[in-house]
This record gives C-alpha cells, structure tokens and sequence, in this order.
C-alpha cells in the first residue's frame, strides 16, 4: 500500500475521494460515517447521495470551487453540511475539500468530523428533518431539476396533485413531455439561457387525463464546474383558477355584454393593431361602418327589450358574414365597426353585399309573435396616402356610412377620395 494511503487509513477523519462527483477511495472513518457496509459500497456512488437537499447547492458550489485554477490546490474554509447516512441517519459534518491529482487525474479530497455527538443537537436534526420532510411532501408547488438536455432527474411529490403522475414516472423523461405547446418549453429554455432565472414564468402543461392546466414557474439555471449549462432546478404551481379569472376579467373588460363582440375600446384597440401591421406589410384592408336603418322604430314600437334582441341578431348575422380573422364590435347604440385584414376593395366591398343581404334576410318576431324585419346602412373604405392614423380612416368611412344614409338607406358607399 502506498505511505500516503496507509496514513489516510488510520486518520480518525473521515477522508473521501471524488472524480467527476463519484466516490473513488472511502477510508475506514468515512465508512463508519456513511454507516455503509465498507468501502466497496460506496465506491462509484455520487457523493451528493449523501448530502441533504437543502444542502446540495452549496455543497455543490463549493466543491466547484476547489477545482477551478485560481484555488490552485488550496483547500477551502471548513463548513457544516448535514448529511444522510446509507441507512437514513442524519447527520452534521465539518467538512473541508481540496483539488487534488488522483491516479493521473483531477479529483476532490474531502475530509469530514462528524459534529453530532451531542443527543441534542441529534434531536434537533431529526426534528427539522421531519419538519423538511413534512413541508416537502405537503407543498402546492413541485420541486424538479433537469439535466442540460431537459431529462428530468428529479421531481417532488407535489406533482401528484399537479399533473396526477407518480414522481418516478416523471424522472427519466423530457420535460417537453408534458408541453402542449413546443413554443411554451421553447420561450422558457430561451429565458433561462439569457437571464440565468426566471419568476412566475407563464406555460402551460398536460395533466395524466389530458386536460390542459395552466401553470407559473419559478426556476434557475445550473452550471458544472467550467460554467457550462447544466441544467434547470426550480419549483412550478397549478395557477389555472388563477388565469382563468384573469381571462373571464379580460373578457368582460372587452366585450359588449348585449351583443357578445368587441366592445368600443377593444374594437379600436384591435383595429389600431392590425391597420399598423398591414401598413407596415404593406398589405391592403377594409374598414366597414355599419348602423341599423330606423332602429329608434324598432325601439318605440316593440320596446327596449325587442330592440336589444334585434342588436343582438344583428350582431350575429353580420359575424356570420366575416372571416376568423376578422375584428367586429359594437361602436355605440346602434352602429358597428369591421376590420377586415389582407383584403381589397373587391374583396371588401363583396363582404358589405353579403351583409346587406343578410340583414334583410333576417326574420325578427317580438314576443307576441309581430314580425318585423331591418335593414342596414354600410359605409367602406381603406387605407388613403393622405391618413396619419387610422382615425382618419374611420372619419371618412363614418363620411360614406351617412352618405349611404341621405341616400336612402339599405346600400352600401364607398368613400371616394377627391
């Protein structure tokens, strides 16, 4: 045996050896301390085994620490990890670890002295274990930790309420797994690679019986000891309750609650958005103005009840006519707005025919069975050289709109610039 491994063996500190986090040499004090059944048990294992979770990251930094070239060899401060036994005792250890050559390569020498002698301090351990261990096993969140591929090394209990998975059938599959989205797992790996962390992260996930759930997160990136990426440890939450009250508020925020479409501020939101982006595409659209034909009749004749009826049917007989893509709301009483996207004069103007039609198609009926039927008037136009914003636009479409009006009602004008 070599002089220097037969000191090491007699040391009454417990001494390991790691290269690349695995155990190569254990001596006869580090045996007794792990509580393993000898050395051989314990050669080839990942230190980190033995280590608490809540001391795992520190431990980790340290020892990274001690390998890079500026600790050239020099140990580091001795510190306090509480460690756990092969036979699940807890333990608090001073430990101290220095870079070393082992067998022609680089490795970590740790040396530990067992610190829990004391039955008290023992008790206190044992204690804030279960503590740990209670928190751990009862907490909303769910604990997990991927590798540098996103294979997921770890997760806590938590996500058998979350997801309705046992944790091991999580460990050992991609993350992307239980994505509905690529792009979700994509924006988030795209954070964590630029900021180093994230916090209440949005995305969402695929419970074990297929539903959807909303879902925040809060994680930080992992490095290896040259500062590469390593992977991604962090905590995610079930917040679908959450969203969808905040989804069931924006809904209400911009909806007209008579008719079921945008209301005036969503409408003009929306059309500011897509008239910026088919000018900066250079792509036509249309923009309609519509208001029922003589609805202050319907409204004396029937009462306010029938006349909301009739808006409403209204409302969705004209967003029969439009496409997915299409923007329609209520601008106020009586007359609407559409935006239509990518789409011409020709193509405009065939839409606004369509709706004429649609509209005296329309069989209304009031309560007592009266029928009565509506008409509408349809003002259209499009982008011009001479607007500034799209409120120029809506002005000279609003122009067309009561042109159509002085007309006759029941047509539709194109605005025609001079």
């Amino acid at each position: 045996m070599h002089p220097d491994l037969a000191l090491l063996q007699r040391l009454p500190a417990a001494v390991l050896i790691t290269q690349d986090g695995a155990i190569r040499y254990a001596n006869p004090a580090s045996v007794a301390l792990l509580e393993a059944d000898s050395e051989r048990a314990l050669i080839g294992r990942p230190s980190a085994d033995f280590v608490h979770p809540l001391d795992k990251s520190r431990s980790t930094k340290r020892i990274q620490e001690v390998v890079g070239p500026e600790q050239a060899g020099r140990p580091n401060r001795s510190a306090e990890f509480r460690i756990c036994t092969s036979r699940g005792n807890l333990r608090m250890v001073l430990i101290s670890s220095v870079g070393i050559e082992w067998e022609g390569a680089p490795a970590v020498m740790m040396c530990g002295m067992d610190m829990t002698h004391q039955s008290e301090i023992q008790d206190q351990l044992r204690e804030s274990e279960q503590n740990f261990r209670r928190l751990f096993n009862s907490m909303q969140d769910v604990y997990y930790r991927t590798d540098a591929q996103g294979v997921v090394q770890h997760v806590g209990p938590g996500v058998r309420r979350v997801l309705g998975y046992e944790p091991h059938e999580i460990e050992g599959r991609t993350a992307e797994s239980y994505y509905p989205h690529s792009s979700d797992r994509d924006a988030f790996k795209a954070a964590i690679l630029e900021k180093g962390e994230v916090s209440d992260f949005p995305g969402q996930m695929v419970r074990r019986d297929g539903v959807v759930i909303d879902i925040s997160i809060s994680s930080h990136a992992l490095y290896d000891q040259s500062g590469n990426f390593a992977g991604v440890e962090g905590v995610y939450r079930d917040v679908t309750q959450r969203k969808n009250l905040e989804r069931e508020l924006q809904r209400l925020a911009t909806t007209d609650m008579l008719t079921g479409i945008a209301n005036r501020r969503a409408f003009l939101e929306g059309a500011e958005a897509m008239y910026a982006r088919c000018l900066s595409q250079n792509a036509p659209f249309v923009l309609l103005m519509l208001d029922v034909d003589h609805f202050k009749s319907v409204n004396d004749r029937f009462g306010h009840l029938e006349g909301d009826r009739t808006l409403a049917a209204f409302a969705q007989a004209v967003r029969a006519q439009l496409r997915h893509g299409d923007l329609l709301g209520r601008l106020g009483g009586e007359e609407f707005g559409a935006m239509l996207p990518d789409t011409d004069v020709h193509g405009g103007t065939e839409v606004a025919s369509r709706i004429l039609q649609a509209i005296r198609d329309l069989q209304m009926a009031d309560l007592l069975g009266n029928g009565y039927g509506i008409t509408v008037s349809v003002g259209l136009g499009t982008a011009h050289p001479s607007d500034r914003s799209l409120r120029d636009t809506m002005d000279r479409v609003d122009q067309a709109l009561y042109t159509a009006k002085r007309r006759g009602r029941d047509q539709l004008v194109m605005f025609e610039p001079l």
